[in-house]
């Protein structure tokens, strides 16, 4: 047999690593089509691909707070092709649903924070208080008569309604929407006084002078408003949360194929077009490593577990 005839015959195996490589890679959302957390892995599943060399397709598997799609992930192959895009509530369903067929603790590995989802307090254009510090003193003085909206129970917006009461010694009406519009609809309206919100889910009212920024629930002013306080330097130091979106993978991924998702990432988020979308959607971007995301969520998953189980916090 002549020299080109048996590399002839060997070029199946040969090529078998590389077919196997260039296999499409999931991008499972747990969310429904259209809404931010799948506008943003949309953004940057393009991004990555060419990184990867790879195609990234997002797959949506909408439904229970994120835990169907997150199932499908957790009985994957840990091989790099089937990934997870969450939110927040990858952090507080573990302590909100029960007899889920995976353990959130042990069967994911976090690959990185995306981006982070700003929140704001806002209140209707004729609240009394003008000030963080003002809404506070009025709430002292009328325990339990200030009603804030939110999109939902057990949202990022009602845990931090929940850790505010808690840590300002302070009691509030929460009313749950069935999403962050209808809430600012009724707080442009006036139907109720406040209102813990994203700031893009924010912009069309303060735009259109129908409500009015109280402040800020992250650690560092936003950019968009830089002259709103935060509500950690106005009376509670150290406040923050903020909603996210993060990649993971299912556990026993390589740590090699872990550091090649996040290079992916962090190429995708460098890239000046993504940078102006995410802003666009008033989020921050992140990407963080694997091990600085895995130590931020434990932090997370402890405060926030601890929130959800003394406030009494159920779906629905």
């Amino acid at each position: 047999m002549t020299l080109t005839r048996r590399a002839t015959l060997a070029l199946p195996f040969l090529a078998a690593p590389a077919l196997a490589q260039a296999r499409p890679v999931r991008l499972l959302v747990g969310f429904a089509p259209g809404g931010a957390a799948d506008t943003i892995a949309r953004l940057v599943s393009a991004r990555m691909g060419e990184h990867l060399g790879q195609t990234v397709v997002v797959e949506n598997r909408s439904g229970a707070s994120g835990t169907i799609a997150a199932a499908q992930v957790a009985q994957s192959a840990p091989d790099g092709t089937s990934l997870l895009f969450a939110t927040l509530t990858h952090a507080t369903n573990p302590f909100l649903f029960q007899g889920l067929p995976f353990d959130y603790a042990t069967a994911f590995a976090p690959v990185s924070q995306v981006v982070i989802w700003p929140q704001i307090l806002a209140v209707k254009n004729d609240f009394p208080a003008q000030s963080f510090a003002e809404f506070l003193a009025l709430a002292r003085a009328r325990p339990a008569t200030i009603s804030y909206g939110t999109p939902g129970n057990a949202t990022a917006q009602h845990l931090i309604g929940e850790m505010l009461q808690r840590q300002a010694d302070i009691r509030l009406v929460h009313v749950p929407y069935r999403g962050g519009a209808d809430a600012a609809r009724d707080l442009s309206a006036g139907v109720i006084d406040a209102a813990f919100m994203t700031t893009s889910t924010a912009l069309p009212i303060l735009s259109g002078n129908r409500a009015r920024l109280l402040a800020a629930a992250t650690t560092t002013r936003l950019r968009a408003y830089p002259n709103t306080a935060t509500i950690a330097e106005s009376g509670i130091p150290g406040f923050e949360l903020n909603d996210w979106c993060a990649i993971f993978a299912p556990a026993g991924t390589a740590t090699a194929t872990l550091t090649r998702t996040h290079a992916a990432l962090t190429h995708a988020l460098a890239n000046p077009d993504v940078q102006t979308r995410l802003r666009d959607l008033s989020t921050e971007p992140v990407g963080s490593t694997p091990e600085a995301f895995t130590q931020h969520l434990a932090r997370e998953s402890t405060r926030l577990g601890t929130l959800i189980r003394d406030a009494n916090i159920r779906i629905g």
